[in-house]
């Protein structure tokens, strides 16, 4: 049998899957031949089965460097289900537990090791994995080795250093295979430079999440949209991100005098409260969880229904990476994001502000550009998201642009005002210089080069400073024109741009979306399609999971995930045979799980057949 089938029967017998996800068998496939991998895979593509599979068909043992604790404990525990002998080595384990572990390795029983980069790189975990041969190293979240990461940490900086450190083969080469979601061009860069000794194969499988409905509202009564989408989305659950730990306290008081099951979370909460509110949203169904961004990073839950931002997020990366964290399991999930011009001042001040370097600072300030953009396009929220990643697409449908539509002028004589500001100043100017000499406004700066003279100065007086902003944002949204994040932030005019400014084609442009007022978004992610007597089963096949995890003390779904539970209510197993069948049930959660299920089905569909 040949690695790459040896892997499939693996998925079938022990992960319970029929076959590959879009993506999956390249990566495996070059893994099994030893090649190092950089892959930037979509949130909910499959990225952890990619060195998952290869750790168990090749035996040995694989080094996973992950984040967080409670990420690396979740997925140890999603492991086990599954009958797979993993573990975690960090601080929140005792010392019984951290002992057992090292047992473990010295008598070469585990195949996965999960590790955070700081206990990593310590000589006393090195020397303990240099004796357990480690054969791989495989790095989760690998955009936090790049200083041009949204999530930058030094330690996973210096991970390049534990190659050579662990190396078994002649070469002193340990394996390193890298995984993220969210790395544009210059991240990508970065982290081949700093983790990678040789080029390894780079698969870039696209940003796109078609299960996503992307939806932006300028803030007009804040709680009460926040309410109005939660609403929409009755006993599922999702997650609310607010800007600071007392707005988390006061939105879960809110929704939860609202009938909402909400809770909060942030690091300013007593630990066993923090921990007690995460288990609730880990093992119950239809729990809201009102959190700060540190929130989710660790949960790899795969039926969060709908994510809401409350205030705008930091940049664009972070936005892709919170949105993310609803529905991996590929069912149909829903996304809501509040923003106002206090958050775009805050945001911008914070960046100002930072202890960073300004070609740092130059790439933030374009980020956060682009999700304004985002923000005020009247083009399809997909599009323009993808756009940013330089990927291109169709109109979604699905948007709440594409849905509702949004109330447009005619901006195609603007935009050949500030095309022609851009050209005429040798497209080495940004936003702010430009629009004064839209507007008429001689600074000294415009003074100082001359521009108070140019055809241009003052042509724009019919819009004020924050509407030719806007209209900036919105023209970098629609790709006519492009910021230099390279060099001094000056902006540029496209191929796409020059055509408008001939006059061959025309651009839309929305409204001034942060004065507007804006229709309630009532959002229904129908990710269960079921009939009454299915959505009945459905439900009990629930509870029934959610009792087990209480008792297991795990999270919901390392029982089974939610697009198992719909397979079994489609298919409804009558035996062991036939749940075998079932997506997601392999060998060991039959053993362990598929009798009750069984009995739960059967319960529910006698007299019904």
């Amino acid at each position: 049998m040949s690695d790459i089938a040896a892997a499939q029967d693996i998925l079938r017998k022990t992960f319970g899957f029929s076959a590959f996800r879009p993506g999956q068998g390249e990566i495996v496939e070059a893994i099994l031949e030893g090649r190092d991998v950089l892959a930037v895979m979509p949130t909910g593509s499959g990225k952890s089965l990619c060195y998952q599979l290869p750790a168990l068909a090749r035996g040995g043992l694989t080094v996973v460097v992950s984040p967080l604790i409670a990420l690396m404990r979740n997925q140890v525990a999603q492991l086990r289900g599954y009958g797979i002998a993993a573990a975690a080595l960090n601080s929140a384990n005792d010392a019984f537990e951290n002992r057992t572990v090292r047992e473990d390795l010295e008598r070469g029983e585990l195949r996965l090791l999960y590790v955070a980069p700081e206990r990593l790189l310590k000589p006393e975990t090195l020397d303990l994995l240099r004796r357990a041969r480690a054969t791989m190293l495989a790095v989760d979240e690998a955009h936090c080795i790049s200083q041009w990461g949204h999530d930058f940490r030094p330690e996973y900086a210096a991970l390049g250093t534990v190659q050579a450190a662990l190396g078994q083969n002649a070469s002193g080469h340990l394996q390193t295979v890298a995984f993220t979601a969210t790395a544009d061009a210059a991240t990508r860069a970065d982290i081949l430079q700093k983790l990678f000794g040789k080029p390894p194969a780079v698969f870039v499988h696209g940003f796109d999440r078609p299960n996503l409905r992307l939806a932006m509202q300028a803030k007009a009564g804040g709680r009460k949209q926040i309410l109005d989408f939660v609403k929409g989305h009755q006993d599922q659950s999702g997650i609310v991100y607010c800007a600071s730990r007392r707005k988390t306290e006061e939105i879960a008081d809110y929704l939860r005098g609202e009938g909402v099951n909400a809770l909060p979370y942030h690091a300013g909460m007593e630990p066993d409260m923090r921990a007690r509110n995460q288990d609730a949203f880990l093992q119950e169904d239809g729990v809201v969880m009102a959190a700060t961004v540190a929130f989710g990073m660790g949960i790899d839950k795969p039926d969060v229904r709908f994510v809401v931002h409350a205030d705008m997020p930091a940049n664009i990366e972070s936005y892709y990476q919170e949105i993310g964290r609803a529905g991996r399991d590929g069912l149909p999930a829903s996304t809501l994001t509040l923003y106002g011009m206090g958050d775009i001042r805050l945001r911008r001040i914070q960046i100002d502000e930072a202890d960073t370097p300004d070609e740092q600072k130059r790439v933030e300030r374009q980020r956060l550009s682009a999700l304004v953009s985002l923000c005020e396009s009247p083009r399809c929220r997909r599009q323009t998201l993808l756009a940013y990643f330089a990927e291109s697409a169709q109109p979604c449908g699905y948007c709440d642009v594409c849905c509702d539509g949004a109330e447009t002028i005619d901006g195609t004589v603007a935009a050949q005002k500030a095309m022609s500001a851009i050209l005429r100043t040798g497209s080495r100017f940004g936003t702010e210089h430009l629009t004064r000499i839209l507007i008429g406004e001689a600074t000294e700066a415009v003074a100082k080069f001359g521009h108070d003279k140019l055809p241009t100065f003052g042509v724009g007086k019919e819009y004020g400073l924050q509407e030719w902003r806007s209209i900036f944002r919105q023209l970098n949204g629609a790709g006519v024109i492009t910021l230099d994040v390279s060099g001094f932030g000056g902006w540029s005019v496209s191929e796409a741009g020059r055509r408008v400014l001939k006059g061959e084609d025309k651009i839309t442009l929305r409204k001034d979306t942060l004065k507007s007022k804006q229709k309630t978004v009532r959002d229904k992610a129908d990710a269960v399609p079921l009939g009454d007597a299915d959505q009945e089963l459905f439900e009990a096949l629930r509870k029934q999971r959610s009792d087990l995890a209480k008792k297991q003390r795990v999270a919901a779904y390392v029982v089974f995930a939610d697009k198992t539970l719909i397979d079994m209510v489609r298919l409804k197993p009558r035996d062991r045979s036939e749940m075998s069948l079932v997506h997601g049930v392999g060998e060991a959660k039959l053993r362990q799980y598929g009798q009750v299920f069984l009995d739960t089905i059967r319960a529910h569909t006698v007299g019904s057949l």
